[in-house]
């Protein structure tokens, strides 16, 4: 058997040495969104836990830009040797359907190791709003078509596309304001300029449970663990569901024991309670996958986005 797996990996063009002794130097772990984003500080607990199981430092860095799509095209364009990987975001299939060209191929230009977690959105308002269910606030939209608008931190991102599903599904007239940043439509909402904020539950979360907002509803189709005391969007719009998910890829081509090694190592480190505790802290829920599965997952994700832009009439950015 063991000159058997050998010849598996002499086949895949990896020497037995890469196959046994990987990783043999610290490994790169890209994030593409700045410092104390759930994005980044999932990145770093799962980093820092990858580290003390593979022998080697995995380093988190943040390289900013395009809304992830620069640490996007660089992991593309690294040597596929399992030195350089990334931590993929929601933007990442959204981008996939809203932009009319990126640097890299979303599909065949990487290699997918697993999913690290998923989380619903979150419809929230404030504390003192009027709207006290999402069904008060649909029923307001209606009888004021036009006038309700809702933020989102840009043109594309998965809040607009959410938003723009829920308004065809719930049938209603809602206009979008698109922003530059996350921080922006928190403060339009906790303002008052605007009622209904749509946002990550790993986002929201700290600001509902401290106060500021009252949630709505979740966008996933069953209720979250973290609010179980708030219905979903589907009890009021049926069949809506969205939700987001991060994960951990590298470059087309990553040697078979290379992806087999780091996905050992995701499952180990998701299976620890204290990751399954502070998890729960943002909102969200440890899943590892197989590398197929992770594939799938971008696929299905990447076309549902895709459906919203044409059914909605969505300008390619």
């Amino acid at each position: 058997m063991k000159h058997a797996a050998l010849a598996l990996v002499a086949a895949l063009g990896v020497s037995p040495a890469l196959a046994q002794d990987y990783p043999l130097r610290p490994v790169r772990l890209l994030i593409g969104f700045p410092t104390g984003g759930n994005v980044d500080v999932v990145g770093r607990m799962v980093a820092l836990k990858m580290s003390e199981g593979l022998g080697q430092q995995v380093l988190p860095e943040n390289r900013t830009g395009a809304g992830s799509i620069i640490a996007n095209d660089h992991v593309a364009k690294s040597a596929a040797d399992g030195y350089t990987l990334l931590v993929v975001s929601g933007a990442f299939v959204t981008q996939a359907a809203t932009m009319r060209k990126l640097p890299y191929d979303p599909l065949r230009d990487f290699s997918w190791i697993s999913t690290l977690m998923t989380y619903p959105l979150v419809f929230s308002v404030r504390t003192d709003s009027r709207f006290r269910s999402l069904g008060e606030f649909i029923a307001f939209v209606k009888s004021h078509p036009g006038k309700v608008n809702y933020p989102s931190p840009g043109m594309g991102t998965l809040y607009h596309l959410a938003g723009e599903m829920f308004v065809s599904m719930a049938g209603i007239d809602m206009q979008h304001v698109p922003f530059r940043g996350g921080a922006e439509p928190l403060t339009e909402v906790l303002s008052g300029r605007m009622e209904l904020l749509i946002d990550a539950l790993t986002n929201s979360y700290p600001h509902i449970q401290g106060g500021k907002f009252r949630a709505l509803a979740v966008t996933s189709l069953e209720r979250s663990a973290a609010l179980p005391g708030v219905p979903t969007v589907a009890d009021s719009v049926p069949g809506y569901e969205a939700s987001s998910f991060l994960g951990i890829a590298g470059p087309a081509g990553l040697p078979a024991p290379v992806v087999e090694r780091l996905n050992g190592e995701v499952r180990r480190v998701l299976a620890l309670p204290e990751i399954g505790r502070r998890f729960a802290e943002w909102g969200g829920t440890p899943g590892a996958s197989s590398p197929e599965e992770m594939r799938r997952h971008i696929e299905a994700e990447i076309a549902q986005w895709k459906h919203v832009v044409t059914a909605r009439n969505i300008e390619l950015q």
